[in-house]
């Protein structure tokens, strides 16, 4: 079941014309949404802040905008099904939303981090990285790779060697009382999660530095963790590096996006 250009579709298959550009070059804009206590209106599902997202990148793109109440109205029809919900706008402004359901395994990992792997070839890394669009090519190249090394996230650095995000989100450092975070300068994506996490520290008074996170730097690190809209946050308890594997503690935040 998906919502597609105005309509319900109760099917597995998405037929596309054979010049359509999202299909030969990714051209779209995406975002991943999870949906709390099945309510758009939810604070943490931040469904405004996904819809700017989208709007964003379709104004830098010079494209159309979608039409915003049927966006909404797919939305609403999928999340009583799915707890996350992915929007996918065409150039055109047409409309595309899947659903799918939280990884069965997320608390165990909230719990116990996972194991990362540092890709380090120039291959592995996002073009246009501060959106969110179709040609995720390169992330998905290193998640496939790290899954090669029994680690379940990538790590994507720059041509200095400095450390960027992982596959799927942003990267958060803990040291001497003070969270770290990679800065935005670096070019990459400003997560939605990323931005409420660091709203929650600034208005609790807690040490936040956003910086440029150098290999000598992350060696300082107690711990790390990664976020996105969906996992919220997962410690990384051990990197793989080369032929170094770094291990580190959990660390948690004072709590998770979720307030429980």
């Amino acid at each position: 079941m998906f919502w597609y250009d105005g309509k319900l579709v109760d099917f597995n298959q998405l037929h596309l014309k054979i010049n359509e550009p999202g299909l030969l070059y990714g051209a779209t804009v995406f975002t991943t949404m999870r949906v709390y206590e099945k309510s758009l209106q939810h604070p943490l599902t931040s469904w405004q802040a996904h819809c700017d997202r989208i709007s964003q990148s379709i104004q830098t793109f010079n494209w159309q905008q979608p039409n915003w109440q049927r966006l909404q109205q797919g939305a609403e029809l999928l999340l009583a099904h799915f707890p996350i919900l992915r929007m996918v706008v065409f150039p055109d402004g047409r409309e595309w939303i899947t659903g799918r359901n939280l990884p069965p395994d997320l608390k165990q990992r909230q719990a116990q981090g996972i194991t990362a792997w540092v890709a380090i070839e120039p291959l592995f890394k996002r073009d246009l990285a501060q959106h969110k669009t179709g040609n995720y090519l390169g992330a998905y190249l290193a998640r496939n790779q790290a899954l090669n090394f029994n680690a379940q996230e990538a790590i994507l650095i720059d041509h200095q060697g400095n450390w960027l995000e992982t596959s799927t989100g942003n990267l958060w450092g803990w040291r001497d009382n003070c969270w770290y975070t990679p800065s935005l300068d670096l070019e990459i994506l400003p997560g939605i999660a990323r931005s409420r996490l660091l709203n929650f520290l600034q208005n609790n008074n807690i040490n936040i530095e956003e910086n440029i996170w150098t290999y000598e730097f992350v060696k300082t690190l107690q711990g790390i963790s990664y976020c996105n809209c969906v996992i919220e946050v997962v410690p990384i308890k051990k990197i793989l590096y080369s032929e170094n594997c770094m291990d580190y503690s959990i660390v948690n935040f004072p709590q998770t996006l979720i307030s429980r």
